[in-house]
């Protein structure tokens, strides 16, 4: 006989297990199909592992210039496996966690391969290849998405590799070469190069993070330049040889074709959604540009059938991806949730430094024929910063000259991840450039650097 649920989400990454643990607070009877590791990609191959590792490198670049804070530390070096098995454990904790969320909201945790049979239906293929059948009165698709292929660059998990292989080679590379310069692309070049590989950057488009503020995008060229990492913008990999024990790396750039020696190519060029064998096309579920339609509630074409994540139009973020399960599964137990301002979510990048923004940059805020207010406060005037020794980068506001809206903040620097949510709140809350000015910020902390970039906009910065 099928198994019978109120909800049954496909995939328990950060979009598919928040889903459910919400549904279940409703009082919904929940069940979570996952083919691999509670927690999806995000928790056991994406985020959290990374900024373990990135954690790891940060320490080693302080053991390597302990002088700068008046220490001595002799023979500083690192276990490039213990760095590779620290960060595997505390993925591997932090999905024993969702496995105990689970059981605590009494959600049932349905291990295999789900596949849309009908609406209400979902045949689901264990590891041993039997099959069952769930009943669902709702069924929300959370599959998330994969690194990208590029035609050039075939991944084959030894030589060309994308981030999962990134995250656990047996062995620190002595030369890499990066395909793409988004964030994926620019953690693992800060990892790889401060553990002591030499690190080459292509990136097809102009300059490197391309979708951040231009600004940012020079200030985090310089500060890779100054570690040593090669930045090649404007460039593509035409082809890779991978036939001796390297790789030679063909690159096209507007001054001819070069040719790079590397042990690794990371491909590190987006994502692509995993949406094959769902039974979207048997079920006539609409889809466009690989990602599946929905509407504001995040239901498809087919009543009674949902798609958050990855795989629906909008940012490929795990913040995105939760945001967008709590206004679905709120929606279906009948409340009447906010639809989601896709216009002020922000994007972290956690290098070092740290990237941090949200809403219009300059370029994008002009292009628009807004009017506007631009201020700008470098981390060199902090005295946290300085301080801290992390004077890097800077903060750069940008508001509506008429009205004061907040329209966007670009920040790069220390910590600035977790500085940007100040931004989203005070933008949601429509808060004004003036507001934020009088709104008392501590000191020294790297935050006021806020204060006085919206300061900055309206000429009554302190300390410039």
């Amino acid at each position: 006989m099928a198994s019978q649920y109120d909800v049954v989400v496909i995939g328990s990454g950060p979009g598919g297990y928040v889903a459910a643990i919400r549904a279940s607070q409703l009082g919904l009877k929940v069940g979570v199909v996952e083919r691999e590791s509670l927690g999806g990609i995000c928790l056991n191959w994406g985020c959290i592992p990374t900024k373990a590792l990135l954690k790891s490198a940060q320490v080693f670049e302080y053991l390597k210039h302990p002088q700068e804070y008046g220490l001595t530390v002799d023979n500083a070096g690192f276990d490039f496996g213990a760095v590779i098995k620290r960060s595997r454990g505390v993925a591997e904790g932090m999905s024993k966690g969702i496995n105990f969320l689970f059981k605590k909201n009494k959600i049932d945790a349905i291990m295999g391969t789900g596949k849309l049979l009908a609406p209400g239906k979902i045949e689901l293929t264990k590891a041993d290849g039997g099959k069952d059948t769930i009943e669902a009165k709702h069924i929300i698709l959370a599959t998330g998405a994969r690194s990208r292929e590029l035609p050039a660059l075939p991944i084959d998990g030894k030589k060309i590799i994308g981030y999962r292989q990134a995250m656990v080679l047996p062995e620190l590379p002595k030369r890499m070469v990066v395909v793409g310069s988004g964030a994926i692309g620019v953690e693992f070049a800060y990892f790889y190069r401060t553990m002591g590989t030499e690190v080459t950057v292509v990136e097809y488009l102009p300059r490197i993070v391309p979708v951040e503020d231009e600004e940012v995008s020079r200030q985090m060229e310089k500060s890779f330049k100054k570690i040593g990492v090669e930045v090649l913008t404007s460039a593509e990999v035409t082809k890779v040889d991978t036939s001796g024990t390297g790789c030679s790396v063909t690159v096209k750039t507007a001054k001819g074709e070069q040719q790079i020696a590397c042990d690794v190519v990371l491909s590190a060029a987006g994502v692509v959604t995993n949406i094959e064998n769902l039974g979207l096309e048997e079920l006539g579920i609409k889809v466009e540009r690989g990602r599946v339609l929905v509407d504001e509630v995040y239901q498809t074409n087919v009543p009674g059938i949902y798609a958050i994540g990855d795989i629906v139009p909008g940012p490929a973020l795990a913040h995105v991806a939760s945001a967008e399960g709590i206004i679905c599964v709120e929606a279906i137990a009948g409340h009447h949730p906010e639809p989601l301002n896709y216009q002020n979510i922000p994007g972290c990048t956690y290098a070092s430094p740290e990237i941090a923004s949200v809403g219009l940059t300059e370029k994008e805020a002009r292009d628009q024929g807004l009017d506007i207010l631009v201020g700008k406060f470098p981390f060199s005037a902090s005295g946290k910063a300085s301080a801290a020794g992390v004077k890097d980068g800077f903060v750069k506001v940008i508001f509506d000259a008429k009205y004061g809206e907040w329209l966007g903040a670009h920040m790069i620097g220390a910590n600035v991840t977790e500085m940007i949510a100040e931004v989203v709140v005070a933008r949601k809350l429509e808060t004004t450039g003036h507001e934020i000015i009088k709104s008392v910020h501590p000191h020294p902390t790297m935050s006021e650097a806020i204060m006085e970039a919206a300061a900055a906009a309206y000429g009554e910065v302190i300390h410039l």
